[in-house]
Protein backbone atom coordinates (compact mmCIF):
# COMPACT_ATOMS: atom_id res chain seq x y z
CA UNK A 1 0.00 0.00 0.00
CA UNK A 2 1.33 3.41 -0.92
CA UNK A 3 1.83 5.94 1.73
CA UNK A 4 -0.13 9.21 1.70
CA UNK A 5 2.14 12.15 1.27
CA UNK A 6 1.71 15.18 3.48
CA UNK A 7 2.77 18.54 2.23
CA UNK A 8 2.27 22.13 3.33
CA UNK A 9 0.33 24.85 1.51
CA UNK A 10 1.54 28.34 1.82
CA UNK A 11 -1.28 30.96 1.95
CA UNK A 12 -0.37 34.44 0.92
CA UNK A 13 -0.33 36.79 3.85
CA UNK A 14 -0.29 34.10 6.46
CA UNK A 15 -3.08 31.90 7.88
CA UNK A 16 -6.64 32.02 6.31
CA UNK A 17 -9.09 34.34 8.07
CA UNK A 18 -11.77 32.74 10.20
CA UNK A 19 -15.41 33.31 9.03
CA UNK A 20 -17.28 36.17 10.72
CA UNK A 21 -20.30 35.63 12.96
CA UNK A 22 -21.21 32.84 15.29
CA UNK A 23 -19.83 29.51 14.55
CA UNK A 24 -22.48 27.24 12.99
CA UNK A 25 -23.90 24.73 15.44
CA UNK A 26 -24.21 22.10 12.84
CA UNK A 27 -25.42 21.56 9.31
CA UNK A 28 -29.24 21.11 8.67
CA UNK A 29 -30.29 18.03 6.85
CA UNK A 30 -32.46 18.05 3.68
CA UNK A 31 -35.68 17.14 5.60
CA UNK A 32 -35.31 20.00 8.08
CA UNK A 33 -34.73 22.46 5.24
CA UNK A 34 -37.88 21.24 3.40
CA UNK A 35 -40.04 21.55 6.54
CA UNK A 36 -38.81 25.07 7.15
CA UNK A 37 -39.48 26.14 3.55
CA UNK A 38 -42.99 24.60 3.64
CA UNK A 39 -43.82 26.44 6.89
CA UNK A 40 -42.72 29.72 5.33
CA UNK A 41 -44.91 29.05 2.26
CA UNK A 42 -47.93 28.24 4.45
CA UNK A 43 -47.48 31.46 6.42
CA UNK A 44 -47.30 33.48 3.20
CA UNK A 45 -50.41 31.73 1.78
CA UNK A 46 -52.41 32.31 4.97
CA UNK A 47 -51.42 35.96 4.95
CA UNK A 48 -52.50 36.31 1.30
CA UNK A 49 -55.85 34.56 1.95
CA UNK A 50 -56.53 36.83 4.93
CA UNK A 51 -55.85 39.87 2.78
CA UNK A 52 -58.19 38.55 0.06
CA UNK A 53 -60.96 37.86 2.61
CA UNK A 54 -60.60 41.36 4.04
CA UNK A 55 -60.82 42.89 0.56
CA UNK A 56 -63.86 40.74 -0.31
CA UNK A 57 -65.58 41.82 2.92
CA UNK A 58 -64.87 45.44 2.13
CA UNK A 59 -66.22 45.08 -1.40
CA UNK A 60 -69.31 43.24 -0.14
CA UNK A 61 -70.09 45.98 2.38
CA UNK A 62 -69.52 48.60 -0.29
CA UNK A 63 -71.84 46.73 -2.68
CA UNK A 64 -74.57 46.61 -0.02
CA UNK A 65 -74.14 50.31 0.71
CA UNK A 66 -74.36 51.25 -2.96
CA UNK A 67 -77.32 48.93 -3.50
CA UNK A 68 -79.23 50.48 -0.61
CA UNK A 69 -78.56 53.86 -2.18
CA UNK A 70 -79.82 52.60 -5.55
CA UNK A 71 -76.45 53.17 -7.20
CA UNK A 72 -75.93 49.63 -8.56
CA UNK A 73 -77.33 49.45 -12.10
CA UNK A 74 -77.76 46.68 -14.62
CA UNK A 75 -79.56 46.00 -17.90
CA UNK A 76 -82.70 44.05 -17.01
CA UNK A 77 -84.81 42.19 -19.65
CA UNK A 78 -88.27 43.73 -19.92
CA UNK A 79 -90.05 40.41 -19.52
CA UNK A 80 -88.45 39.88 -16.10
CA UNK A 81 -89.90 43.07 -14.62
CA UNK A 82 -93.23 42.90 -12.79
CA UNK A 83 -95.48 45.79 -11.73
CA UNK A 84 -97.69 43.98 -9.21
CA UNK A 85 -96.40 45.07 -5.82
CA UNK A 86 -97.51 48.71 -5.87
CA UNK A 87 -100.70 50.29 -7.12
CA UNK A 88 -99.56 52.95 -9.56
CA UNK A 89 -100.42 56.61 -9.24
CA UNK A 90 -100.44 56.92 -13.01
CA UNK A 91 -103.57 56.33 -15.06
CA UNK A 92 -103.70 53.19 -17.19
CA UNK A 93 -105.09 55.23 -20.09
CA UNK A 94 -102.82 56.52 -22.86
CA UNK A 95 -100.24 58.95 -21.55
CA UNK A 96 -100.17 62.03 -23.83
CA UNK A 97 -96.50 62.63 -23.02
CA UNK A 98 -95.38 59.07 -23.71
CA UNK A 99 -94.48 59.93 -27.31
CA UNK A 100 -92.18 62.71 -26.11
CA UNK A 101 -90.47 60.34 -23.70
CA UNK A 102 -90.04 57.74 -26.45
CA UNK A 103 -88.52 60.34 -28.77
CA UNK A 104 -86.09 61.38 -26.03
CA UNK A 105 -85.03 57.77 -25.42
CA UNK A 106 -84.46 57.26 -29.15
CA UNK A 107 -82.31 60.39 -29.32
CA UNK A 108 -80.18 60.23 -26.17
CA UNK A 109 -81.12 57.03 -24.36
CA UNK A 110 -82.48 56.74 -20.83
CA UNK A 111 -80.75 59.26 -18.59
CA UNK A 112 -82.51 58.18 -15.39
CA UNK A 113 -82.67 54.39 -14.76
CA UNK A 114 -85.77 52.81 -13.29
CA UNK A 115 -85.57 51.28 -9.79
CA UNK A 116 -86.30 47.61 -9.14
CA UNK A 117 -85.86 45.10 -6.36
CA UNK A 118 -85.08 41.44 -6.89
CA UNK A 119 -87.86 38.89 -6.29
CA UNK A 120 -87.88 35.13 -6.65
CA UNK A 121 -88.65 35.01 -10.36
CA UNK A 122 -87.34 38.34 -11.57
CA UNK A 123 -87.64 41.96 -10.48
CA UNK A 124 -90.41 44.14 -9.07
CA UNK A 125 -90.71 47.73 -10.29
CA UNK A 126 -90.33 50.35 -7.55
CA UNK A 127 -90.02 53.56 -9.58
CA UNK A 128 -90.19 54.41 -13.28
CA UNK A 129 -93.55 53.15 -14.58
CA UNK A 130 -93.62 55.65 -17.50
CA UNK A 131 -90.01 54.88 -18.46
CA UNK A 132 -90.75 51.15 -18.45
CA UNK A 133 -93.91 51.74 -20.51
CA UNK A 134 -91.90 53.76 -23.04
CA UNK A 135 -89.27 51.00 -23.40
CA UNK A 136 -91.96 48.36 -23.84
CA UNK A 137 -93.69 50.46 -26.48
CA UNK A 138 -90.42 51.07 -28.35
CA UNK A 139 -89.55 47.39 -28.30
CA UNK A 140 -93.03 46.43 -29.54
CA UNK A 141 -92.92 49.03 -32.32
CA UNK A 142 -89.37 48.51 -33.54
CA UNK A 143 -88.42 44.97 -32.51
CA UNK A 144 -84.97 46.42 -31.81
CA UNK A 145 -83.01 44.42 -29.23
CA UNK A 146 -81.63 47.72 -27.95
CA UNK A 147 -85.00 48.18 -26.21
CA UNK A 148 -85.30 44.59 -24.97
CA UNK A 149 -83.44 45.48 -21.75
CA UNK A 150 -83.77 48.63 -19.67
CA UNK A 151 -81.18 50.26 -17.37
CA UNK A 152 -82.31 49.66 -13.79
CA UNK A 153 -80.98 50.53 -10.36
CA UNK A 154 -81.05 47.50 -8.08
CA UNK A 155 -82.31 48.41 -4.63
CA UNK A 156 -82.10 46.22 -1.57
CA UNK A 157 -85.21 44.15 -0.95
CA UNK A 158 -87.25 44.15 2.23
CA UNK A 159 -87.96 47.88 2.39
CA UNK A 160 -91.27 48.68 4.10
CA UNK A 161 -94.27 48.97 1.79
CA UNK A 162 -95.02 52.47 3.06
CA UNK A 163 -91.52 53.65 2.13
CA UNK A 164 -91.88 52.18 -1.38
CA UNK A 165 -95.17 54.01 -1.88
CA UNK A 166 -93.64 57.24 -0.60
CA UNK A 167 -90.73 56.94 -3.03
CA UNK A 168 -93.14 56.57 -5.95
CA UNK A 169 -95.38 59.42 -4.76
CA UNK A 170 -92.55 61.86 -4.08
CA UNK A 171 -91.07 61.19 -7.52
CA UNK A 172 -94.37 62.01 -9.26
CA UNK A 173 -95.39 64.95 -7.07
CA UNK A 174 -92.88 67.11 -8.91
CA UNK A 175 -94.66 66.35 -12.20
CA UNK A 176 -97.29 68.92 -13.11
CA UNK A 177 -99.32 66.57 -15.28
CA UNK A 178 -100.34 64.15 -12.54
CA UNK A 179 -104.00 64.76 -11.76
CA UNK A 180 -105.81 64.95 -8.45
CA UNK A 181 -107.88 61.94 -9.49
CA UNK A 182 -104.74 59.83 -10.02
CA UNK A 183 -103.42 60.84 -6.60
CA UNK A 184 -106.82 60.11 -5.04
CA UNK A 185 -106.97 56.70 -6.70
CA UNK A 186 -103.63 55.80 -5.16
CA UNK A 187 -104.82 56.90 -1.71
CA UNK A 188 -107.92 54.72 -2.06
CA UNK A 189 -105.83 51.74 -3.18
CA UNK A 190 -103.37 52.27 -0.32
CA UNK A 191 -106.19 52.34 2.22
CA UNK A 192 -107.66 49.14 0.74
CA UNK A 193 -104.31 47.33 0.50
CA UNK A 194 -104.17 44.60 3.19
CA UNK A 195 -100.39 45.01 3.27
CA UNK A 196 -100.65 48.48 4.86
CA UNK A 197 -101.74 49.42 8.36
CA UNK A 198 -104.07 52.18 7.10
CA UNK A 199 -107.80 51.57 6.58
CA UNK A 200 -109.20 55.01 5.73
CA UNK A 201 -108.56 57.61 3.06
CA UNK A 202 -107.75 60.46 5.44
CA UNK A 203 -104.83 58.59 6.99
CA UNK A 204 -103.70 57.29 3.59
CA UNK A 205 -103.52 60.83 2.19
CA UNK A 206 -101.72 62.10 5.27
CA UNK A 207 -99.12 59.36 5.05
CA UNK A 208 -98.55 59.22 1.29
CA UNK A 209 -98.61 62.96 0.65
CA UNK A 210 -96.87 64.15 3.80
CA UNK A 211 -94.53 66.29 1.69
CA UNK A 212 -97.43 68.01 -0.15
CA UNK A 213 -99.01 71.26 0.97
CA UNK A 214 -102.00 71.06 3.31
CA UNK A 215 -104.37 72.50 0.68
CA UNK A 216 -103.24 69.94 -1.86
CA UNK A 217 -103.91 67.11 0.56
CA UNK A 218 -107.39 68.52 1.10
CA UNK A 219 -108.06 68.48 -2.67
CA UNK A 220 -106.89 64.87 -2.88
CA UNK A 221 -109.32 63.86 -0.11
CA UNK A 222 -112.21 65.62 -1.93
CA UNK A 223 -111.40 63.79 -5.16
CA UNK A 224 -111.17 60.50 -3.26
CA UNK A 225 -114.73 61.08 -1.99
CA UNK A 226 -115.95 61.60 -5.56
CA UNK A 227 -114.20 58.48 -6.86
CA UNK A 228 -115.46 56.37 -3.96
CA UNK A 229 -119.05 57.59 -4.48
CA UNK A 230 -119.05 56.94 -8.23
CA UNK A 231 -117.19 53.63 -7.88
CA UNK A 232 -116.05 52.46 -11.33
CA UNK A 233 -118.49 54.47 -13.43
CA UNK A 234 -115.87 57.06 -14.37
CA UNK A 235 -113.88 56.10 -17.45
CA UNK A 236 -111.61 59.18 -17.62
CA UNK A 237 -111.22 60.41 -14.02
CA UNK A 238 -107.74 61.84 -14.68
CA UNK A 239 -109.34 64.40 -17.03
CA UNK A 240 -111.45 66.00 -14.26
CA UNK A 241 -110.10 69.49 -13.49
CA UNK A 242 -109.70 70.60 -9.90
CA UNK A 243 -112.71 72.95 -9.76
CA UNK A 244 -115.11 70.45 -11.30
CA UNK A 245 -113.96 67.76 -8.87
CA UNK A 246 -114.57 70.07 -5.91
CA UNK A 247 -118.01 71.04 -7.25
CA UNK A 248 -118.96 67.38 -7.60
CA UNK A 249 -117.79 66.67 -4.07
CA UNK A 250 -120.08 69.42 -2.76
CA UNK A 251 -123.00 67.88 -4.64
CA UNK A 252 -122.47 64.57 -2.87
CA UNK A 253 -124.30 66.00 0.12
CA UNK A 254 -127.50 66.11 -1.98
CA UNK A 255 -129.59 62.97 -1.27
CA UNK A 256 -129.46 60.58 -4.20
CA UNK A 257 -127.01 62.66 -6.25
CA UNK A 258 -124.40 59.91 -6.56
CA UNK A 259 -127.04 57.38 -7.64
CA UNK A 260 -128.46 59.74 -10.25
CA UNK A 261 -125.03 60.60 -11.61
CA UNK A 262 -124.01 56.93 -11.88
CA UNK A 263 -127.20 56.24 -13.82
CA UNK A 264 -126.55 59.22 -16.12
CA UNK A 265 -122.99 58.06 -16.80
CA UNK A 266 -124.17 54.53 -17.52
CA UNK A 267 -126.78 55.81 -19.95
CA UNK A 268 -124.40 58.19 -21.71
CA UNK A 269 -121.54 55.66 -21.92
CA UNK A 270 -119.11 58.41 -22.98
CA UNK A 271 -116.47 57.32 -25.48
CA UNK A 272 -114.13 60.25 -24.85
CA UNK A 273 -112.96 62.28 -21.90
CA UNK A 274 -114.72 65.38 -23.22
CA UNK A 275 -118.05 63.55 -23.45
CA UNK A 276 -117.69 62.37 -19.86
CA UNK A 277 -116.75 65.87 -18.71
CA UNK A 278 -119.89 67.21 -20.37
CA UNK A 279 -122.04 64.86 -18.28
CA UNK A 280 -120.13 65.76 -15.10
CA UNK A 281 -120.37 69.50 -15.70
CA UNK A 282 -124.12 69.25 -16.21
CA UNK A 283 -124.46 67.16 -13.05
CA UNK A 284 -122.40 69.59 -10.98
CA UNK A 285 -124.45 72.52 -12.28
CA UNK A 286 -127.97 71.06 -11.95
CA UNK A 287 -127.59 68.34 -9.34
CA UNK A 288 -129.70 66.11 -11.61
CA UNK A 289 -132.56 66.67 -9.18
CA UNK A 290 -135.97 65.16 -10.03
CA UNK A 291 -138.59 67.87 -10.20
CA UNK A 292 -141.65 67.52 -7.96
CA UNK A 293 -145.10 66.83 -9.44
CA UNK A 294 -146.20 70.45 -8.95
CA UNK A 295 -143.35 71.61 -11.20
CA UNK A 296 -144.28 69.07 -13.88
CA UNK A 297 -147.90 70.22 -14.06
CA UNK A 298 -147.05 73.00 -16.47
CA UNK A 299 -145.27 70.57 -18.83
CA UNK A 300 -142.03 72.52 -19.06
CA UNK A 301 -140.38 72.65 -22.45
CA UNK A 302 -136.91 71.95 -20.95
CA UNK A 303 -135.08 69.23 -22.87
CA UNK A 304 -131.86 67.27 -22.46
CA UNK A 305 -130.04 65.91 -25.51
CA UNK A 306 -127.00 63.71 -25.65
CA UNK A 307 -125.14 61.19 -27.78
CA UNK A 308 -124.14 57.76 -26.62
CA UNK A 309 -121.72 55.46 -28.43
CA UNK A 310 -122.55 51.75 -28.09
CA UNK A 311 -121.16 48.69 -29.90
CA UNK A 312 -124.02 48.86 -32.43
CA UNK A 313 -123.39 52.53 -33.27
CA UNK A 314 -124.26 56.02 -32.02
CA UNK A 315 -127.54 56.65 -30.20
CA UNK A 316 -129.05 60.13 -30.07
CA UNK A 317 -131.19 60.72 -27.03
CA UNK A 318 -133.70 63.53 -26.44
CA UNK A 319 -135.30 63.63 -23.01
CA UNK A 320 -138.01 66.00 -21.82
CA UNK A 321 -140.71 65.95 -19.20
CA UNK A 322 -142.63 62.72 -19.73
CA UNK A 323 -140.81 61.65 -22.88
CA UNK A 324 -137.55 59.98 -23.95
CA UNK A 325 -136.60 59.51 -27.59
CA UNK A 326 -133.78 57.24 -28.75
CA UNK A 327 -132.67 57.53 -32.39
CA UNK A 328 -130.06 55.52 -34.29
CA UNK A 329 -129.57 53.80 -37.63
CA UNK A 330 -131.30 50.57 -36.67
CA UNK A 331 -134.68 48.94 -37.37
CA UNK A 332 -136.08 48.45 -33.87
CA UNK A 333 -139.25 46.87 -35.29
CA UNK A 334 -137.18 43.82 -36.24
CA UNK A 335 -136.24 43.13 -32.61
CA UNK A 336 -138.20 40.43 -30.82
CA UNK A 337 -140.94 41.98 -28.72
CA UNK A 338 -139.88 40.21 -25.53
CA UNK A 339 -136.24 41.33 -25.92
CA UNK A 340 -137.37 44.90 -26.54
CA UNK A 341 -139.62 44.75 -23.48
CA UNK A 342 -136.75 43.44 -21.34
CA UNK A 343 -134.45 46.19 -22.63
CA UNK A 344 -136.98 48.90 -21.76
CA UNK A 345 -137.51 47.40 -18.32
CA UNK A 346 -133.74 47.35 -17.70
CA UNK A 347 -133.49 50.94 -18.91
CA UNK A 348 -136.15 52.12 -16.48
CA UNK A 349 -134.70 50.07 -13.64
CA UNK A 350 -131.32 51.71 -14.21
CA UNK A 351 -132.90 55.17 -14.05
CA UNK A 352 -134.59 54.34 -10.75
CA UNK A 353 -131.47 52.72 -9.25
Amino acid sequence: MSKRRVFDIDFPGGEPAAPEGPEPQGRRGPMAAAISENADALRERASAEAAIRAENDRLAHEHVRLKKAGLITDLIPLERIRTDKLTRDRSATTDPELEELKASIRAIGLSNPIRVEAVDDGYELIQGFRRLAAYRALHAETGDDAYACIPAALVAGGEALEALYRRMVDENLVRRDISFAEMAQLALAYADDPGTDVDNVEDAVARLYASAARQKRSYIRHFASVLRALESRLRFPEAIPRKLGLDLEKRLSDPGFATRLKARLAAAFPATAEQELEVLRYAAKTGLATRPASARAGRSAAKTTLRCTVPAGTVRCAARDGKVELTMARDFSSIDRHRLEAAVAAFMAQLDD
